[in-house]
């Protein structure tokens, strides 16, 4: 049996997390990710910024920041240039990744900085009153789209790829053994690394979407059932795919990455690139 224990700051616990939220789950999944990496805790820095997903830090035994809304990448961009040898990793929120730290995220994809990022992707703002965000689906209510949101969401594998990201992939809170393997590969990916995880919020989500999600089970049935393959869903087309969340690995590739760019041109001007 896995021991959680060693990862934990146990004295924090319980955690503040509601009933089906999703967070526990991939909490749960990125230690034992960590875990199989065999890095010393030290080596570690899990950074936030604000949300749901920002309470992680303070849960978890490692180096740890939990910084302003948006700003995670920023803030963990200074820290891996500062400490290139450090394992550097956010976690964020759809609404704190993507909105207000939408620059960021796509500065640093293009950068290809070996930085992992796992989305903690509930297609809602779920600490600050259940608004819409960039990734709540089509026709979903919200506590300001009463009547459904009309903006289609954001894919988020489709922007990182499109930005630079190196490695990108998509898993939900359902599917966890896949998830586990999705947030392992990027972690040990050097580049820029996107893990996209579908997850669930019944509190500011569900329960104003009764009609499609009757309750927090129904939510992680959903990702059950829509989830589709990234090796069928090239099989499909985009009617079939609608409202459907296609999961694996969409990108992993090696480009030259920020942190050894940088430091050769340090060396050249100290005379280290001689």
């Amino acid at each position: 049996m896995f021991d959680y224990s060693k990862y934990m700051r146990n004295t924090k616990l319980p955690h503040i997390w509601c009933p089906g939220c999703g967070h526990g789950i991939v909490m749960k999944s990125l230690i034992r990710a960590i875990a199989k990496t065999g890095w010393e805790k030290d080596d570690i820095v899990v950074v936030s910024g604000i949300g749901c997903a920002s309470r992680l830090p303070g849960y978890v035994d490692f180096n740890t920041l939990h910084t302003a809304h948006g700003r995670a990448l920023a803030f963990a961009t200074g820290i891996k240039l500062a400490k290139p040898e450090m394992h550097v990793i956010v976690v964020s929120g759809d609404g704190d990744s993507l909105a207000i730290g939408g620059n960021h995220f796509i500065h640093a994809c293009r950068r290809n900085i070996d930085i992992t990022l796992v989305v903690f992707n509930n297609g809602i703002y779920g600490m600050t009153g259940g608004q819409y965000s960039p990734t709540t689906p089509d026709g979903d209510r919200s506590s300001t789209s009463p009547l459904g949101n009309m903006e289609p969401e954001f894919d988020v594998t489709k922007i990182a790829e499109g930005a630079g990201a190196t490695f990108v992939a998509r898993g939900t809170s359902y599917h966890v053994p896949q998830l586990d393997t999705y947030i392992h590969k990027g972690l040990e990916h050097k580049g820029f690394s996107v893990i996209d995880v579908t997850e669930a919020c019944y509190t500011t989500h569900g329960r104003v979407n009764k009609k499609k999600y009757p309750s927090n089970i129904d939510m992680l049935k959903f990702q059950r059932d829509n989830a589709i393959p990234i090796s069928k869903a090239k099989e499909m087309s985009e009617e079939e795919l609608e409202g459907k969340i296609i999961t694996g690995i969409f990108c992993e590739k090696q480009k030259p990455e920020f942190t050894e760019k940088y430091q050769k041109i340090v060396d050249s001007f100290s005379g280290g690139g001689k």
